[in-house]
């Protein structure tokens, strides 16, 4: 009797733990299927979510893996988020928060809307029908030829400070299929829309909340700290709205020249990659010739990239994906009241076809490819044209936006672009004897080169990024740090930190996956190596020369430099500069 009680039960049990595994695997294909969740017991989602998640769920687009700092989840009802600040990366889109109440992504003719809180999205497929329209809201001013509403299974929710949307919110507003494969915990999209892949014909931020406010410099030399700061500004519309101080800049920063001697954007890059700003219009206002001290900035800019020269593809991607790049153009007129062969006023066209030097720095804030050559004073080859941002007040061009021929002679020469802003809280502390930044370059005559830099902790502290300049593209660098650094003869015991390959030329700050201790007083060396192809003098540095406005101190640092890592020179006496080299670390809180 007893035995077969005991078969009984184990029957029991068997049949039990099948009709589990026959749930969940149901419920897993019932994800893969894309059918709406709900057709079994809630617990099954849960099993399920909880295995996929605790694996790590991997996204393939189009056949490529993409790598993901925040990897995306799936919900306990069988649906799947993803984080909003990856979405431009994963998928070629642009993702803004406007207002702190709706997510906007854009991507080609369509754009999406998502209202936070609410499990519905509005889809419009749009085009630009009057780029003149001036700045507006989101969807206002945009031609619209299909306008669709769609039901989401999750609304956009807040998870320890990341935004996540629904997966089939991307998928069902850029066309992609979405499968889910279990036994791999791959969740894949493919393009159904080929078209989307490419950048639209027009694209204009002051169509989207983009476009940073126009200013006037009135009368001084300052268009590059306006066309900087403008340009800063843009990056970081629409989440946050800023009016930085073009007096400070202009005035608090390490060159030897006024208001009305003019600038540059590498006086610019110097100024905000040593943190003496941004600082707020409303702490510095411009125009009184001075500039309080003891201001600190309000963001930390962290990565300048200088982009390849009369390279358009890569100007419109810094501007879609990114924020507004700064850039260069002659000019004969010296404020908007002026008149020039080059410029026609009713039309706020403008296009120099010639040998002359550029004078005068804009922002570019769009581009319409079919933008009437015929607009033009002189008519060039084609059609086309940049949108600008000007420092000449509203009076000029469009409300002070103008256009700017693909034909100019130097739009497009100069371009930059500040594509990594922090808040000022990312490191306690900057080490650094670069304060007017890239001034020149030095090496050994061959693509190759290492320097360093010695620095001592002022605190107990964390080493946890360190910051250089790449001078061309595809620059290939290694980053070591030694401890207890007496001098360059302890450099033979650096030890690997991080290590990459840089695309474009400019300033570029490295985090160190696993951050270095640093006791109080301890003397510590950043070196890194830089390999950069067809340069002879790889790496950035600054110094003092007869027709330099700089102002270096070389008495404040120990730099080194090495060709093959071996032998090293010192540079403040030896080659009477410094390198261009920071470190970045965190105070070290007692427990």
């Amino acid at each position: 009797m007893r035995s077969k009680q005991f078969v009984l039960l184990l029957t029991v049990i068997f049949t039990a733990f099948c009709a589990l595994n026959f749930s969940v695997l149901s419920s897993v294909e019932d994800v893969k299927k894309g059918e709406t969740a709900g057709s079994y017991p809630e617990e099954w989602y849960e099993m399920v979510s909880e295995e996929a998640n605790r694996k790590g769920i991997r996204i393939f687009v189009d056949g490529e893996e993409k790598k993901m700092s925040h990897p995306a989840v799936m919900t306990a009802t069988g649906s799947f988020l993803l984080p909003v600040s990856e979405l431009t990366e994963v998928f070629s889109c642009t993702a803004h928060i406007y207002g702190q109440t709706s997510l906007v992504m854009e991507k080609n003719t369509v754009m999406a809307e998502i209202i936070m809180g609410e499990k519905r999205m509005t889809v419009t497929e749009a085009s630009q029908k009057d780029s003149h329209a001036g700045q507006t809201g989101v969807f206002e001013g945009m031609e619209q030829s299909e306008k669709r509403d769609v039901a989401l299974s999750d609304a956009i929710t807040k998870e320890e400070g990341e935004l996540w949307v629904s997966a089939q919110a991307v998928s069902e507003a850029f066309s992609y299929e979405m499968s889910w494969e279990p036994d791999e915990n791959i969740l894949s999209f493919t393009g159904l829309r080929p078209e989307l892949e490419e950048l639209p014909e027009v694209y204009d931020y002051r169509l989207r909340g983009r476009a940073p406010t126009v200013k006037n410099q009135g009368s001084l030399g300052t268009c590059w700290a306006f066309a900087s700061l403008m340009a800063l500004e843009s990056r970081l519309l629409p989440e946050k709205s800023f009016d930085f101080s073009e007096d400070h800049m202009s005035i608090r920063n390490s060159f030897r020249m006024n208001q009305n001697d003019g600038g540059e954007y590498t006086m610019s890059m110097a100024y905000l990659l040593a943190w003496q700003g941004p600082v707020l219009e409303q702490d510095d206002p411009y125009g009184d010739s001075w500039s309080p001290p003891g201001l600190t900035p309000v963001r930390h800019v962290q990565e300048i990239q200088v982009l390849p020269k009369k390279d358009y593809e890569a100007i419109k991607r810094a501007v879609y994906f990114t924020g507004g790049v700064q850039s260069s153009l002659y000019t004969s007129m010296a404020d908007g009241e002026e008149n020039s062969e080059y410029y026609n006023k009713e039309e706020g066209a403008y296009c120099y076809a010639g040998n002359r030097k550029p004078n005068h720095d804009v922002v570019i804030i769009g581009w319409d490819d079919r933008y009437p050559k015929e607009n033009f004073p002189v008519p060039p080859e084609g059609d086309g044209a940049f949108i600008c941002a000007n420092s000449w007040g509203g009076a000029f061009g469009d409300e002070g936006y103008f256009y700017v021929s693909y034909y100019d002679s130097n739009i497009g020469i100069h371009n930059i672009l500040y594509s990594r802003v922090d808040t000022p809280d990312n490191y306690d502390h900057i080490y650094q004897t670069d304060l007017c930044g890239w001034v020149g370059q030095l090496g050994y005559g061959k693509e190759e080169a290492f320097f360093a830099n010695i620095y001592e902790a002022r605190e107990d502290e964390e080493l946890c990024a360190v910051g250089f300049y790449a001078t061309d593209q595809d620059t290939q660098y290694e980053v070591y740090v030694v401890n207890d650094a007496s001098g360059s003869a302890d450099f033979g015991r650096r030890k690997s930190v991080a290590r990459g390959r840089i695309e474009n030329a400019g300033f570029y700050t490295i985090d160190i996956e696993h951050p270095v201790d640093l006791k109080k007083g301890e003397r510590y060396a950043v070196i890194v190596s830089i390999r950069t192809p067809g340069s002879v003098h790889p790496v950035a540095i600054e110094y003092n020369g007869p027709d330099l406005p700089t102002q270096v101190d070389l008495s404040d640092g120990e730099g080194y430099i090495s060709l093959r890592g071996t032998a090293w020179d010192r540079v403040e006496t030896e080659q009477s500069c410094n390198v261009c080299l920071k470190a970045y670390t965190r105070t070290v809180r007692g427990q």
